[in-house]
């Protein structure tokens, strides 16, 4: 039997080196040479715990402090349904699951950190789905729990992360799309949950793959209903509500021209596609008037690259939190630059004289040389290359 402490080192060490895509051979030339690749593997399996040097040895490599290497995860980590036909091979799948694991329990200590109410309000696996009509209904419910009204939803980013629903974002082969994950603490409540998206897609299909992913959050659908069948519904009813869309276009059409396709694109921020679907859905487009579109979609081109294709939505809940704590002394420079994958730049507060000159300057000079100051901040961030982003590693790929 494993000890406990050799155990959590090397989930630890696994965890760290797949997060930042190294490999043995890489992690073993980090450390000097001091330990080889056969004396790492063993130490990821738990046949051999490494010492204290070694330790603090990767502790430097992987910018983390040595007793983070054995400390208990926050959280445990369940994984709710990959996509049917997503083609991620098993060595794919671990490392999405490690890195959505490891950006889970940094996203949890950080709701700690900053003492925002834990994840009550997300709603897993809450409503049963006996038919694709319980889908459609469970989207209402939730749209309404969350006062979300009926219009369209300017950032469904901006909605998840507001309620414990952390976007985070992977650049993965064509068809992998998405998976959900939820995070529990030690009494096995809800503390917080993740869609996982591809990134680099149009902002029209990220915007449905995690609405999709939603869908497979909160439902809990029935053997005989098809799990994805029911996530899309949900996902289409979540975007797109049956009141909203019927107020803008009717009850009943047997004919709809383009251009009106791509004004309802605008404002709901979905794929032509997707509205075309939804149509026939709720019956305001009949099956025969659904296909001849479909047909026409297929001889434009329009079926993977539709015009005017949405900017994507980027997720803002990690940076945020992740500069507020640091600058509220909650969280070391090491940890916040882990858990960004980037670089803190750390401001020097102005002296006493500085500020007295500084308010002198006329309203308008002050205010542009404050926004000249946030501009270099955020070019610094967008810049910083020399390390992986955890909101965008590539974890998946040949």
């Amino acid at each position: 039997m494993i000890p406990e402490e050799t155990a959590t080192i090397s989930q630890r060490l696994r965890q760290l080196r797949l997060v930042r895509g190294m490999t043995l051979d890489a992690l073993a030339a980090a450390l000097g040479g001091i330990v080889t690749k056969q004396a790492l593997s063993k130490y990821e399996r738990g046949k051999m715990c490494p010492s204290a040097v070694v330790l603090n040895k990767l502790a430097a490599v992987f910018r983390v402090k040595s007793a983070y290497l054995w400390s208990e995860p926050l959280v445990t980590v369940k994984f709710i349904a990959y996509r049917k036909g997503s083609g991620l091979r098993k060595r794919e799948q671990a490392k999405v699951e490690v890195f959505v694991r490891q950006a889970l329990e940094d996203r949890v200590h950080l709701q700690e950190l900053v003492q925002e109410h834990n994840g009550t309000d997300v709603p897993v696996q809450e409503w049963r789905v006996r038919s694709l009509d319980d889908a459609e209904n469970a989207a209402g419910e939730l749209r309404s729990r969350w006062n979300l009204g009926s219009d369209p939803i300017a950032s469904v980013t901006g909605v998840l992360e507001d309620h414990h629903i952390h976007v985070l974002e992977i650049d993965a082969r064509e068809r992998f799309d998405g998976i959900s994950a939820v995070a529990s603490g030690d009494a096995g409540h809800v503390a917080a949950a993740a869609v996982v998206s591809r990134r680099g897609v149009p902002g029209e299909r990220q915007r449905l793959n995690l609405a999709h992913e939603l869908g497979h959050l909160a439902l809990k659908p029935s053997k005989r209903v098809d799990e994805e069948k029911a996530a899309f519904r949900f996902g289409a009813a979540f975007l797109v509500p049956a009141s909203a869309i019927r107020r803008e276009i009717g009850t009943t059409r047997t004919y709809i021209q383009t251009a009106e396709l791509f004004l309802l694109k605008r404002r709901f921020r979905v794929s032509i596609q997707s509205l075309l679907y939804r149509f026939r859905d709720l019956g305001i487009i009949s099956e025969h008037y659904y296909r001849q579109w479909c047909m026409d979609i297929n001889r434009t081109g329009w079926r993977k690259r539709e015009p005017e294709e949405q900017t994507p939505e980027r997720p803002q809940w990690l940076r945020q939190n992740v500069l507020r704590a640091f600058a509220e002394g909650l969280l070391s420079a090491s940890d916040a630059e882990r858990m960004l994958g980037k670089p803190i730049e750390v401001e020097q507060p102005l002296s006493l004289v500085e500020r007295h000159a500084f308010m002198k300057l006329p309203l308008d000079e002050r205010r542009r040389r404050m926004v000249e100051q946030a501009d270099r901040v955020a070019e610094h961030y967008e810049r910083s290359t020399e390390w992986r982003s955890l909101e965008g590693a590539d974890l998946v790929g040949d």
